[in-house]
């Protein structure tokens, strides 16, 4: 059964075909352009419901008839279009097959089309039909045009050293912004169409060679299986085809950046582009991935190697100091040096509420905040999340609803969640900070263990597209060590990462070799 687009009002998601006033795309036409141009237009005009943005030009006593959309179209590539259709009038436009008239056309790309279901399609993508009397089917001159936002620096993925470039929702653009950075034969490019209504174009890139090919089967198979009205993001994309829906933690990544994918794809990956929005998505990945950044790369690899530690680091405290300290001042006190003990006691002493309440107050709070401040306008959403913190923070204290020393754990955490690269691995730290807070302040620490470990279990589980997600550490790979924790100089790292032996080796049931592809 088709999935239905939850965005759409409840009372047009079910289509009774008895009591539908128009067509929906499943029931448009594809029969055959067989007749004259002024039946083609009729039936032009009818499909799209005569829109005011769907013009009709005919010459030469309607010999010659161009349809095009208007708000899809660049108006300079029209001009030109409609140039070479005179300049073929005047020289008597005597061709007897549209092969003939479309070595005639010089603006922009020329695709045959033979069902009025394709001719359709190729208008809606920034297309202009052209229609001659005589000869069967239509031409489809590509002369895609509105409104595009240049290239600018990626606003979610930041860096001091390297590329300043980012994609744009034009999936065009991006492509070309890949080709730029991987001049080789051997990148390819698989072109889907996903989407009932949105006719969403997805193009998968990898480089032959180098990716393994029952990955690039894999990834096509699970896109041609999706079935729905609507892809405006890729967000849906990623939910479709991802391994496994019921987990925390993300086995796909989304980027930005133009070199990430670059990157990504010489190392053997996949990456899915989807037209209507900067973020692409890499697989397979692993869960160390997600602590990479690309400027790692560009500096030294003592300073790289420093910094990745330091997120590993803030991983862990993001996820777990607030459920220590619940545990901590809750259940085991005896675990803390006496003057400290003492000076949290002291400024516990009025608060009226227990560890855990008090830590839930605060960490909802400050998502609240943070909230509030993406969703307030640009200018002034620093301004309201900062000064919110601080008036809340200090207010609370001196109201005695909070401790200063529970302030101080709240904001080294939220510090901590902003120090992983990836935005979809912390939203998951968010997460998994609350479950394991209320188990600290129901079982102590035994109750942080019996939330770690079965933790622990469910990511060693994971796979991403044949990948173990745990890979280096489960199954353990010490070639691949070397990229992960730290980062070796550049004439060490002469092998890429063990993606395509250690997935065969998973599906025939043995153990990782230490012999991967070189470079």
């Amino acid at each position: 059964m088709r999935r239905i687009n939850r965005n759409r009002p409840p009372h047009i998601r079910r289509k009774d075909k008895a009591e539908s006033i128009t067509e929906g795309p499943n029931e448009a036409a594809s029969c055959p352009i067989d007749g004259p141009p002024s039946d083609t237009v009729v039936m032009i005009q009818e499909a799209l419901g005569n829109s005011p943005d769907v013009h009709i030009r005919k010459m030469a006593n309607e010999k010659f008839v161009v349809s095009y959309i208007d708000s899809l179209t660049d108006p300079k590539l029209l001009s030109e279009l409609m140039s070479n259709l005179e300049d073929m009038i005047q020289e008597g436009g005597e061709a007897s097959s549209k092969e003939q008239f479309a070595d005639s056309i010089s603006a922009g790309s020329v695709k045959l089309a033979s069902t009025e279901r394709e001719m359709l399609s190729g208008m809606l993508t920034g297309a202009a039909v052209v229609l001659v009397e005589g000869v069967e089917g239509a031409l489809l001159v590509s002369i895609p045009g509105g409104s595009r936002r240049s290239v600018e620096e990626p606003s979610s993925q930041t860096v001091i050293r390297g590329p300043k470039e980012g994609f744009t929702e034009d999936i065009s653009t991006n492509l070309s912004l890949i080709r730029k950075r991987l001049r080789t034969p051997d990148l390819r490019l698989e072109n889907r169409v996903i989407g009932t209504y949105t006719q969403t174009r997805v193009v998968v890139a990898y480089i032959r060679g180098i990716a393994q090919a029952s990955v690039v089967e894999e990834v096509l198979k699970r896109l041609d299986a999706i079935d729905t009205d609507s892809i405006l993001e890729s967000g849906y994309i990623e939910e479709f085809i991802q391994d496994r829906a019921f987990t925390p933690f993300p086995t796909i990544i989304n980027t930005e950046r133009p070199d990430t994918v670059a990157g990504s794809l010489l190392d053997g990956q996949v990456s899915i582009l989807i037209d209507g929005t900067p973020f692409a998505l890499v697989c397979p990945v692993t869960f160390f991935k997600f602590f990479l950044s690309s400027e790692d790369y560009y500096q030294r690899y003592d300073i790289s190697s420093f910094l990745r530690n330091i997120r590993l680091f803030s991983f862990l405290v993001a996820m777990l100091l607030p459920s220590l300290y619940i545990a901590v001042t809750t259940f085991h006190p005896e675990m803390l040096p006496t003057t400290m003990l003492i000076s949290i006691a002291a400024q516990r002493e009025g608060t009226p509420l227990p560890a855990l309440l008090e830590a839930m107050l605060m960490e909802i709070t400050f998502e609240v905040i943070r909230e509030a401040g993406v969703r307030m306008p640009r200018v002034v959403g620093p301004a309201i999340s900062i000064v919110g913190a601080l008036v809340l923070g200090q207010a609370a204290v001196q109201a005695g609803l909070v401790s200063a020393v529970m302030v101080i754990i709240v904001s080294f955490t939220a510090i901590a969640n902003f120090v992983i690269p990836t935005f979809a691995m912390s939203s998951a730290v968010r997460l998994i900070r609350f479950g394991l807070m209320i188990l600290a302040g129901s079982f102590g620490l035994y109750g942080i263990l019996s939330g770690i470990i079965p933790l622990l279990m469910h990511l060693v589980s994971l796979q991403s597209f044949g990948v173990p997600y745990f890979l280096p550490v489960a199954p353990l790979s010490w070639s691949n060590i070397k990229d992960v924790f730290i980062r070796l100089p550049w004439p060490r790292m002469n092998k890429r990462p063990e993606y395509i032996s250690i997935q065969n080796q998973v599906r025939q049931g043995n153990g990782p070799k230490e012999d991967p592809n070189k470079s």
